[in-house]
């Protein structure tokens, strides 16, 4: 039998008179947010920032994935508001924890942001609310962190309040899913919240996915992320073997895909960027320490990946000693894409970043073209390049640098001009070889 609260929260999801609170309102929560209010939900945003409350009282998104006329709809119409006030989660039911999860320089998990969030959480929480946390983190957060710190109070998880897990599984720049359509893993502590959580969730995308239990789920991100991040290290470790070869990585994967089972194509690049592949696979090398069981292959994984923007620099300098003469300390390089994959505006982990620097720390001058980025912001881990500005991209400019290196493979850059600008050009895309552009100045990385 349901708790009383439990039931009273089924039946306010069913008629939609639930609230909803999303806290973290950036590339994960803001689209949640829209997402929920465009159900029928009434629906406040939370985030620390309050620059991004300006913004969105103004009708602006700063998200790509969430236009402003959609915004604006939600907004129009009652469903969406936000603010800084943390005492009005008390009005919500429904309360959705969205903020970011790092690591430390120890590659050691940071979860400082969902412990102070579920302390904001408990200063108000009521009975009969639910309380859901969607970042990414390691099997056993929610049970093990943000349960203990929501009970201080004297409320207990599954009678008084309902704790669950559900995680988010955001792409920016896919045109072919978004929030409401990528089908939602959902589990909550205990029968009450799990249904709680398949209704609720249920009533604001297409297809829910339960399992039995909030461990469960985290584990289910991370293991979506493993795989990638250690299929991405392999075809990278392949393209540095095959490279001594002389042969194309690109050549082998498009040919290997033409195999209708048994392969999955996965392709090179400069390193991993983005906030989940780079960074969560640690956190299940973390918690496995715990067990006092090995992790191998993702820690191999990540020591690849990681090693991936020096191989680009070091293939840089030996370009530029073999074709032009001349020594990186010596040489203007110009970076072409800052986000970490292409079309989007996404800088998190991207490895232009490390790019940059590790041009600079080889006393070389860099700059960067990003038609989607024009300023680099605060970042935890580059504060120095904070402020730089993209620089224009046309034949003075580019003709100016010594070589061009294809970080990101924005769709919108005219590679065919750059082929003809540029007197040495390193690509870690195949950004041309794709386009039919080929050229002696062209080398590939």
């Amino acid at each position: 039998m349901l708790p009383s609260s439990a039931e009273h929260l089924l039946q306010a999801i069913a008629d939609k008179s639930a609230r909803a609170g999303v806290i973290g309102l950036g590339y994960v929560g803001l689209p949640l947010a829209i997402t929920i209010a465009r159900n029928g939900f009434d629906v406040t945003g939370f985030d620390i920032d309050p620059a991004k409350i300006v913004a969105l009282d103004a009708g602006k998104s700063y998200i790509d994935a969430v236009p402003d006329a959609a915004l604006k709809a939600e907004s129009e119409a009652g469903r969406f508001r936000s603010t800084v006030d943390f005492s009005q989660l008390s009005s919500c039911d429904v309360i959705i924890i969205c903020v970011p999860t790092p690591l430390t320089k120890h590659r050691e998990p940071d979860m400082s942001y969902v412990a102070r969030t579920a302390e904001a959480i408990a200063r108000t929480l009521r009975p009969g609310q639910l309380v859901v946390l969607e970042s990414t983190t390691y099997p056993g957060t929610t049970d093990e962190l943000v349960r203990p710190i929501l009970e201080r109070g004297g409320l207990r998880s599954g009678t008084d309040f309902f704790l669950g897990f559900s995680p988010e599984r955001e792409d920016p720049g896919n045109r072919d899913f978004d929030t409401a359509t990528i089908p939602k893993i959902v589990a909550g502590d205990g029968p009450a919240a799990s249904g709680l959580m398949q209704a609720f969730y249920g009533a604001v995308v297409k297809a829910i996915v339960p399992v039995s239990s909030n461990s469960t789920a985290e584990a289910v991100k991370l293991t979506e992320n493993v795989f990638r991040a250690v299929n991405i290290a392999l075809v990278n470790e392949l393209k540095v073997l095959y490279e001594a070869m002389g042969i194309d990585i690109w050549e082998v994967v498009d040919a290997a895909k033409t195999k209708p089972f048994g392969y999955m194509p996965f392709y090179p690049g400069p390193g991993l960027g983005g906030h989940c592949i780079p960074i969560d696979p640690f956190y299940l090398t973390w918690k496995s320490r715990e067990f006092e069981l090995p992790t191998r292959f993702i820690e191999l994984a990540g020591e690849i990946n990681s090693s991936m923007p020096r191989h680009v620099v070091g293939r840089l300098a030996e370009a530029l000693d073999v074709r032009l003469g001349k020594a990186l300390s010596r040489s203007r390089v110009l970076v072409i894409g800052l986000a970490y994959k292409k079309n989007v505006p996404d800088i998190r982990e991207s490895p232009s970043l490390k790019l940059i620097e590790l041009i600079e720390e080889r006393k070389g001058e860099a700059d960067y073209h990003d038609p989607f980025v024009a300023e680099i912001p605060k970042t935890r881990e580059y504060m120095a390049l904070k402020g730089r500005k993209s620089v224009a991209l046309d034949e003075a400019a580019v003709s100016a640098y010594d070589a061009v290196l294809i970080s990101t493979d924005h769709d919108s850059i005219d590679y065919a001009a750059l082929a003809r600008w540029s007197p040495l050009i390193i690509d870690t895309r195949n950004a041309f070889a794709r386009r039919g552009i080929d050229g002696e100045n062209i080398v590939k990385a």
